[in-house]
């Protein structure tokens, strides 16, 4: 039998010796001269250098690449490849190589190997497989050790070096106090937090197979019941840039203009449906989407109402410029203009849903975003509940930060709802038990000085705040002369405002018992302190007689919004004798018009007395002149059949010469 014959009996090929020194010099050879060569010395048994490894044959020259991978995934499992050859089989072809001798002696070890490498072909797949799945648990293993290792190391460099600083970064190193973070602006990364992904997400997964893919935005997520957003005219445009502020501006185009006056002659019709009507034509009419929302809202439909409210964001943020940002807090938008008010009305709405939603962070980002549009002033007066919703948020930091940053020019001090809230965001910060110790301490001397101080300023805050908390003070406490009725009674009624406006608001967070402890003990320390003769007890008083004469028309804008009845009560009877409009609450005197309104035609003035009656009797009632002009439609199909009869009663006594009537009348 030839050699050639021998190895295909054993299933062998060129290319299946252990690999050597020249392994990957391939050499053309013919047969018959590989034949009288026979296997090179250099291609024995074992590789040199190899430390005992045994060689590994393969069945395509291609596959050497991978041969190392083979042996450390063999030598890892502590077994050897079945596919190599023995040392015995090695040596008994070199024997023949050398003498020769007859190969009918060795033809039953060739059967026995052809058979053992038969069956070891399939065993060869299954080791790969194993081997590509220990490999990946090894990178695995090992990116994480590699990560833990370099961590290691830098610690022990900044030990080393003494370059670890502890402690909060400096203000520079910070970013701005009213800088918005766009992953707090979604309510969903709230929600996860709070219930898990899996709950929040569980209804929208077999949504996203239909979704549509609309524009990306932050503010809000368009739904699919959504009408087909197309541009309604509005947008935004860029007035002027200066001392790193950028001034911008929402615009109307004709179009957007003409809807806003079929609007406004709606809401004077105080008919709701004549807006359905209008939204039936311009489904992204912001004003409208926020007055319909209204109505919802005042009949329990709050689902409605919030929908109507994310569909006028979506609005307003797809006709942002591209300069505009949310985030930086260098973009204004003056609230003087009609066009930019809607935009902070918006977010203010959807920042109430947001907090009745139990989203206090999210809702945070939203006052942030608000207060950053115009902080100057501050047109809905938001500093007067971005306290609240910091501490409903436990973002305690954050609110002592702004405290600590704006004092000095804004007097925050003044503020009641800041007076009480920043002691207690400094205790609440002292109940931590992963902060060092003297940071508790700190925190808590810092938290008596000021909640003395509050009390000191404001002693009419004390006994309401009680009675809301359903906790009766001590004799001592209610028959002082201090924080006596007298306290209350003797404030002026602008802060008396305030103090309805932050008690109704935020008397619930005071109900813990550690909380009212501290404050009983604080109490008596002001009690001592008034007793003794301290003359910051009669600065204070001065000072109240002096700052709190009048509130501003912001606060008052704020009040009417916030929707609180202890502080919507203490308003003055001038605003609350107003005609105030949930699209426009309380606007600006010193308004700026972009375009005016044109003059609605009387009926007075075409001398159309029957039109004046029947108005008279049903204030509804319009003519079908008057609503071409106006272009709002007639009203719901009930109404159809009235509008008939009332211009069939009109075409009727036209007939009748009024003028010649009321000269007879006035004959003596």
């Amino acid at each position: 039998m030839s050699r050639r014959a021998l190895r295909r009996l054993r299933g062998e090929q060129r290319g299946q010796e252990p690999l050597g020194p020249d392994a990957l010099k391939f050499v053309l050879l013919d047969d018959d001269d590989a034949e009288e060569e026979g296997p090179k010395p250099g291609l024995g048994g074992r590789r040199p250098g190899g430390a005992g490894k045994e060689g590994v044959r393969v069945n395509n020259r291609f596959e050497l690449i991978n041969t190392e991978d083979l042996e450390d995934d063999l030598v890892v499992n502590g077994e050897r490849s079945d596919c190599t050859l023995p040392d015995s089989v090695s040596s008994g072809n070199k024997g023949r190589a050398k003498h020769g001798n007859a190969e009918t002696k060795q033809d039953g070890g060739a059967t026995k190997a052809g058979s053992s490498e038969q069956s070891n072909a399939s065993g060869k797949l299954r080791k790969k497989k194993k081997k590509q799945k220990n490999k990946k648990s090894c990178t695995g293993e090992s990116s994480e050790n590699g990560l833990e290792d370099i961590d290691r190391i830098l610690e022990r460099i900044e030990d080393s070096s003494g370059f670890s600083h502890p402690g909060p970064p400096p203000l520079s190193s910070r970013k701005h106090v009213l800088y918005v973070e766009h992953r707090h602006l979604n309510p969903d990364t709230e929600l996860k937090r709070y219930f898990g992904a899996r709950a929040v997400l569980g209804e929208q997964r077999p949504r996203q197979r239909q979704r549509v893919y609309p524009k990306c935005t932050w503010l809000t997520t368009p739904k699919s019941t959504w009408p087909r957003y197309s541009k309604p005219g509005l947008s935004m445009r860029l007035l002027e840039s200066k001392k790193g502020l950028s001034f911008f501006a929402f615009d109307h185009n004709e179009e957007y203009q003409q809807a806003q006056h079929k609007f406004l002659v709606a809401v004077e019709s105080m008919e709701p449906n004549n807006i359905v009507v209008l939204l039936q034509t311009s489904p992204y009419h912001v004003d409208s989407l926020l007055q319909l929302s209204d109505a919802c809202r005042f009949q329990e439909d709050q689902e409605m109402a919030r929908d109507l409210i994310e569909r006028a964001l979506y609005s307003m943020e797809c006709a942002f410029h591209p300069l505009f940002s949310l985030t930086s807090g260098t973009c204004r938008l003056d609230y003087r203009r009609p066009e930019n008010r809607s935009f902070y009305l918006t977010l203010y709405k959807q920042m109430s849903f947001l907090e009745k939603r139990g989203c206090p962070r999210t809702a945070l980002e939203y006052c942030k975003l608000i207060l950053s549009l115009e902080p100057d002033e501050d047109p809905l007066c938001m500093l007067l509940l971005i306290d609240h919703l910091a501490l409903r948020a436990r973002n305690y930091e954050y609110l002592i930060r702004l405290f600590q940053e704006w004092e000095a020019h804004r007097n925050l001090s003044q503020l009641p709802n800041f007076a009480f809230s920043v002691p207690l965001a400094y205790f609440l910060l002292s109940q931590q038990t992963d902060l060092p110790e003297h940071e508790l301490s700190s925190a808590r001397q810092q938290a008596s000085l000021l909640i003395q101080q509050a009390l000191t300023m404001f002693p009419g805050v004390l006994m309401p705040l009680l009675e809301y908390c359903s906790v009766r003070p001590d004799a001592t406490v209610s028959n002082h002369r201090f924080f006596g009725p007298d306290a209350e009674i003797s404030q002026p009624p602008a802060l008396g405002q305030l103090v309805s406006l932050y008690l109704g608001r935020s008397h619930f967070l005071w109900k813990e018992p550690a909380i009212m402890s501290w404050l009983e003990e604080n109490v008596h320390e002001v009690l001592q302190a008034v007793d003794a003769g301290d003359p910051a007890v009669e600065a204070c008083e001065n000072r109240r007689k002096v700052l709190y004469q009048r509130a501003p028309r912001n606060i008052h804008r704020h009040v009417i919004l916030s929707e609180i009845k202890e502080a919507v009560a203490a308003l003055p009877s001038d605003v609350t004798t107003q005609s105030v409009m949930g699209f426009d609450p309380l606007p600006p005197l010193d308004t700026i018009y972009s375009y005016v309104r044109p003059e609605r035609l009387s009926p007075v003035s075409h001398g159309n007395t029957i039109a004046l009656f029947f108005r008279s009797l049903l204030p509804n009632y319009t003519t079908e002149g008057e609503r071409l002009e106006e272009g709002v439609a007639g009203g719901p199909n009930r109404n159809q059949g009235l509008n008939r009869l009332m211009l069939a009663v009109r075409d009727m006594m036209a007939n009748f010469h009024f003028n010649d009537l009321e000269h007879e009348l006035a004959r003596p």
